[in-house]
């Protein structure tokens, strides 16, 4: 059996996992790997981020963990300390209720310094037991004032369901309300009120030529692994930008052997997504990658990557989705259970549920009719172990 290899894209995802408050026995049963290689991947993150580099030697291991349990400490006294300052200096905080919201951002998954809730009010110099009653009802003034406008303003928009949110805004002033254009414009798009009048432009430019055949022919079968593999590109937005993934599908077991995701669509995200399915797969040869026609996958790049690693392309016809139905099955899957669930905050945010979704439930949990009703790691370990190579 070939030796499994990981890509430095795959290891940061891991890491990320366990950062965001995934426990460490569950990244490891979601994406197949050691339990010990996981520690390894963790601990030397952890090191590198300090400015400290990865060491073999069990005495300097020991060293520099005390160290960062330190720092740790001391980073957690100065964010509270900090963060702190600027609401004590304000004359009008005179009640812990104040700052109670202060202490729950700092101790949320995900923060840039997360401090424990017991540390924030010991050197706060509140009770935990007052914030966790704050906590069971924690609506502030502003927050029920916003409810409140919301609510005007779903009425308006259904009294002229036609205007936007400027003619929202003078219609809540006539009623008395002091509001800002701007914080309607906010309101509306928390919301979701918007004009049933829009007006859409064609996002889409005329594809280019194929590079390669298609040597598919929409016959999206294969007698086993690494034998054909499909490949597209969808996109989700969040409020800080898009966010793209680039995901590479074996056809015998439908599994995803392959992804990258990343802020911007150019070429580097294919390659990426083609070198983690190399890698993850044992470096096989001969192996069909069939693609539609976007320019990623037409680029010099994608295609000296595939003849370094000696793979054959396939290039559908141009606006003809059935050319790669396959592929666009699973993205569709997708977008029901990931990207369309929620609103989305960060990139962050969503890269981590896409690569918890993959690796944690669609390719261990979610059986499917075409398998036999079993997953694609259960389906490739019973037809041939041999070729599943992490699971």
């Amino acid at each position: 059996m070939p030796k499994i290899t990981y890509s430095d894209e795959f290891k940061r995802d891991a890491v990320a996992l366990v950062a965001s408050g995934i426990p460490q026995k569950q990244v490891v049963k979601d994406l197949g790997v050691a339990k010990t290689t996981l520690q390894a991947w963790v601990r030397d993150a952890r090191f590198q981020s300090h400015g400290m580099t990865p060491t073999t030697d069990p005495e300097a291991r020991k060293d520099m963990s005390q160290a960062l349990r330190r720092i740790r400490e001391l980073e957690m006294e100065n964010e509270v300390l900090r963060r702190a300052a600027a609401y004590l200096s304000q004359a009008h905080i005179n009640t812990p209720k104040m700052i109670y919201p202060l202490v729950k951002e700092m101790a949320a998954v995900g923060a840039p310094v997360r401090v424990p809730v017991a540390v924030a009010c010991r050197i706060l110099g509140f009770s935990k037991q007052g914030y966790y009653k704050w906590l069971k009802q924690p609506i502030s003034v502003r927050e029920a004032e916003e409810r409140e406008l919301i609510a005007v303003l779903r009425k308006l928009h259904a009294d002229d369901p036609e205007g936007g949110y400027r003619v929202l805004a003078d219609d809540i002033g006539e009623l008395g309300y002091t509001v800002s254009e701007r914080r309607v414009w906010r309101l509306c798009r928390v919301a979701g009120i918007q004009s049933v009048i829009v007006t859409r432009t064609s996002r889409y430019k005329k594809a280019g030529a194929p590079v390669h055949d298609d040597l598919v022919q929409r016959q999206f079968t294969a007698e086993g692994p690494n034998q054909l593999w499909l490949t597209d590109i969808t996109e989700r937005r969040t409020r800080e930008g898009k966010v793209y993934l680039c995901a590479i599908k074996d056809v015998f077991s439908n599994r995803i052997v392959g992804y990258s995701i990343d802020s911007r669509m150019k070429a580097r995200i294919a390659v990426n997504a083609l070198e983690m399915a190399v890698a993850h797969r044992g470096q096989p040869a001969g192996v069909i990658v069939h693609s539609d026609r976007g320019s990623q996958f037409r680029s010099r790049k994608f295609c000296k990557a595939l003849k370094r690693h000696g793979l054959r392309g396939s290039m559908g016809r141009v606006g003809a989705c059935g050319d790669n139905a396959a592929m666009e099955s699973f993205f569709a899957l997708l977008q029901k259970n990931v990207l369309d669930r929620q609103p989305w905050t960060t990139r962050h945010e969503l890269r981590l549920e896409i690569v918890s979704w993959i690796e944690g439930k669609y390719h261990r949990k979610r059986r499917q009719r075409r398998l036999g009703k079993l997953t694609p790691i259960e389906y490739e370990l019973i037809y041939n172990p041999a070729a599943t190579l992490a699971a």
